[in-house]
């Protein structure tokens, strides 16, 4: 190693040591203050300082459970050894990285496996660094085949936060960017609402999420994502499915489209597809369409990004797809999903402050007695949130939905976990809440016993 790179190496490490008080202090100044501040204000600011496998372990030396999995994008946990080999193998190769103007070996060899594992036709996949993007990609696509100029999309369905994406996302607080374009969002799983927008021949595509995760783990209706494949096909839409946050076995299939029998047009993968190591997205459609959008000398390139198929990306893509399919992780989070569901269950029945439970696999959600949106669903839904960080897992509620808990642990989770995991929420809720007023009333004593701690020395 050169002097220089031996500096560099030192360096980071001593970012990495550096005292939480200047990391906070630096990400306030020049990333995110309200963040920080908004993690304080509800007690749930931890440092975490290192991750292996479902644990991660603070500051202060403790240890918890990872039921949040990065939102999905960790799905082998933390730092696992064979996505870490495979990236360390790009690397020792002296690849060449970024150099758009030949074939590579590695995300050829990443489209190939894709390829092999996708539904019916899907076999051209372009690649990005995030699931906002390759959205976006699927969007332009459609354009791009139809010639039309409305997307249809689902209330509370997330896509991103990119210009396109955050057009076809159902949340009425991006309103602030207006204007999107033509657009139509319906309410989920109303098929007659996606055909009324339909009739008008005027939609490129209709966009939805096989479950909606950040809308709070919502399952389509028996049967509706096949009528809505029917009703694109007979209107001339393309229907994309963003499989952002199911894909690659979170849900028991390695696709959930495989649980309806449903092949879409376009199928949109990121998260899991980066082995919680490098951020990889893609979008994936058929020869056909790929050649109607792009299949010329003057087309093949209008849609093209410098990070496309970086090499280390897709070295950590390969290696996350073989570890799933070697360790047979789809089917076993489809085993281990019975055992979380009954668990969950058994955890809340009853409970006046909890609604309903329900999911696939190992995505699932908690729906609180409250309103989906305002503080008080917040409120309550976060001194949950903290209730379980105090025990020793992390998670988080729904973007979309405020009132509904996430339970979405590494497909590598153990059995033990879960029980952790069902044991630790019902104890919070058997002493902590008993209805909405008492968890506000547990909220506020909850922060000013930590406030307190946290001023004590």
């Amino acid at each position: 190693m050169t002097d220089l790179a031996t500096r560099t190496a030192a360096l980071i490490r001593e970012h990495l040591a550096a005292p939480h008080e200047r990391v906070h202090a630096q990400t306030s100044a020049h990333l995110n203050g309200k963040f920080v501040e908004s993690l304080h204000l509800l007690g749930y600011l931890r440092d975490f300082v290192s991750a292996q496998g479902i644990e991660l372990v603070d500051a202060r030396g403790r240890t918890y459970l990872d039921f949040l999995a990065g939102y999905g994008s960790v799905p082998l946990g933390h730092n696992h050894p064979a996505v870490a080999a495979a990236v360390k193998a790009a690397i020792d190769a002296a690849v060449p990285h970024f150099i758009l103007m030949a074939p590579e070996a590695l995300p050829a060899a990443l489209a190939a496996r894709i390829a092999a594992l996708a539904p019916g036709e899907l076999s051209m996949s372009f690649f990005m660094s995030s699931g906002s993007e390759a959205v976006d990609g699927a969007l332009k696509l459609a354009r791009a085949v139809t010639r039309r100029p409305r997307f249809v999309a689902a209330q509370r369905g997330y896509h991103g936060s990119t210009f396109g994406a955050m057009a076809v996302t159902g949340d009425p607080r991006l309103e602030i960017f207006e204007p999107f374009g033509p657009r139509t969002l319906v309410p989920w799983g109303d098929v007659g609402a996606i055909e009324a927008a339909l009739k008008k021949r005027d939609v490129a595509a209709v966009i939805l999420e096989p479950i909606q995760a950040e809308g709070g783990v919502n399952l389509p209706p028996p049967g509706y994502l096949r009528e809505v494949a029917r009703l694109c096909t007979k209107y001339g839409s393309l229907f994309i499915l963003d499989e952002v946050q199911t894909g690659l076995g979170r849900t028991g299939t390695w696709f959930t489209c495989e649980h309806e029998g449903v092949v879409p047009d376009v199928m949109v993968l990121a998260k899991a597809l980066s082995g919680g190591l490098v951020p990889i997205s893609a979008y994936v459609t058929r020869p056909d369409l790929w050649r109607k959008a792009y299949g010329t000398l003057q087309s093949c390139e209008l849609h093209c990004t410098t990070y496309r198929g970086g090499p280390l990306a897709c070295a950590a893509a390969l290696a996350t797809i073989e570890v799933i399919d070697t360790l047979g992780l789809a089917t076993r989070a489809h085993t281990l999903g019975e055992q979380l569901g009954r668990g969950l269950r058994a955890a809340t029945a009853g409970h006046p402050l909890v609604r309903e439970v329900r999911g696939r696999g190992l995505l699932w959600g908690i729906e609180l007695a409250t309103s989906k949106d305002g503080v008080a669903a917040s409120l309550i839904a976060q001194w949950l949130v903290v209730n379980l960080l105090e025990k020793g897992i992390v998670t988080q509620v729904t973007t979309l939905s405020q009132n509904v808990i996430r339970v979405e642990p590494p497909l590598t989770v153990e059995p033990a976990h879960l029980d952790q995991f069902v044991t630790a929420l019902r104890e919070v809720l058997a002493t902590q809440a008993t209805g909405t007023l008492a968890s506000l009333v547990g909220l506020g004593k909850q922060l000013i016993k930590q406030r307190l701690d946290a001023w004590r020395p």
